[in-house]
């Protein structure tokens, strides 16, 4: 048994302990631990796990399903993944942002609502734009009111010590009756008792656009979504507003001594964050759905918080993260009806993907450890404490 002990510790200071490589390694380890849990769960309802995990894939169109609907197949339903994914992108950068602050921005979905719902009666009702016109202010004033609403919050915390969880879990609410009074009072829909549906003019996807004899959706979003991304790791490593951001989050005490503005960082960053939020809005309510539904936040806005930290707040990292969250929320569904296997499964998953997530600095802390003092150093020191208390 100490044999084999040794061995497994040996192994995980062989793959885990080249500190270099630690922000890579450590988030891979983490999703296969949690994908290998997720087996076991998924075995544990009498389905099999390997076909599981490939339905997942079919329903998002990396793997070819084994029918097709008319005027659907495998590239039909990746471009519809993409749709999905495209928000999720979006409101994960607006976390990892927050981080990289020392901020948790947990009202991304409030700010995404605040900013679909004020793109949608400025840009999104009106009649007679462009397709172009409308597509820019939707982008425009979602950036705008993401602006605002992240700005706020991190002027409260700067200008009266608010804690920004607290503030964000507040505004969320708050958000959410008032967009909700509003749709029931002037936008709802009789019909599907959601709000009105926006012009197809100021919709960021195509939609059942003809090519091939196939009816696609074409999310005009990921592109920004992904060229975003690097323009965010660009800005973070590569400029002083980056390094003052990053700076101010790990010591906030030191960066004030160093001559650096923390405070008005700290409503920049959230300001950047809120903006990202606000763009992942507007892809989430006129890209990839139509119309809002009242009282109810966006779960995207949530999950974010699960992809933020796997990537490790890296917006490189955020991109495959986002990825395999999006895969998880989107092949459910498929899974589902065809391995029999629950749809909560899925988020069961996530959920163990941020748990495992979160603790990947202890895991850190103790490859590090063993790599320093070598596998044997815990029993050595157990056996010393018992001689200490035997004595």
């Amino acid at each position: 048994m100490k044999k084999g002990k040794h061995l497994i510790q040996r192994g995980l200071i062989l793959l885990l302990g080249n500190e270099k490589t630690q922000p890579i390694t450590l988030p891979l380890f983490a999703v296969f631990l949690s994908l290998l849990l997720g087996m076991v769960i998924i075995a544990v309802t009498g389905a099999n796990p390997v076909n599981a995990y490939q339905n997942l894939l079919q329903g998002c169109g990396i793997l070819p399903k084994p029918s097709y609907a008319a005027y659907k197949n495998s590239f039909t339903d990746f471009t519809g993944f993409l749709n999905a994914w495209t928000p999720m992108l979006f409101a994960s950068l607006a976390v990892a942002v927050a981080l990289k602050a020392g901020m948790f921005n947990i009202g991304v979905s409030g700010q995404m609502l605040i900013s679909g719902f004020m793109a949608s009666i400025l840009a999104g009702y009106a009649d007679g734009l462009s397709g172009l016109t409308a597509k820019f202010l939707v982008l425009l004033v979602g950036i705008a009111v993401g602006m605002l609403s992240g700005g706020l919050v991190g002027w409260l915390k700067y200008r009266f010590r608010v804690n920004e969880v607290v503030s964000t879990i507040m505004l969320n609410y708050i958000l959410l009756y008032a967009v909700s009074f509003c749709i029931h009072m002037w936008y709802i829909n009789p019909v599907s008792r959601q709000s009105a549906p926006v012009t197809q003019a100021s919709r960021l996807t195509l939609l059942d656009v003809s090519a091939g004899g196939m009816k696609i959706d074409i999310p005009l979003g990921i592109l920004l979504a992904i060229g975003i991304a690097f323009l965010l790791r660009f800005l973070l490593n590569r400029t002083t507003f980056g390094f003052e951001i990053r700076a101010a989050g790990k010591s906030p005490e030191a960066a004030r001594y160093a001559g650096m503005q923390v405070g008005k960082n700290m409503v920049l960053a959230m300001m950047l964050s809120g903006a990202l939020s606000g763009l992942a809005g507007v892809t989430y309510y006129l890209g990839y759905f139509g119309s809002i539904r009242p009282k109810v936040l966006p779960a995207v806005g949530f999950d974010a918080i699960a992809v933020a930290l796997l990537g490790n707040s890296n917006p490189a990292g955020v991109i495959l993260s986002s990825f395999l969250i999006s895969i998880l929320e989107k092949g459910n569904t498929y899974m589902s009806s065809r391995s029999g296997v629950p749809g909560e499964i899925a988020s069961v998953i996530t959920g163990i993907l941020l748990l495992v997530s979160a603790c990947t600095g202890y895991i850190r802390y103790r490859i590090n450890r063993l790599k320093e003092c070598g596998p044997n150093t815990e029993e050595k020191g157990r056996k010393g404490r018992r001689g200490e208390q035997s004595v």
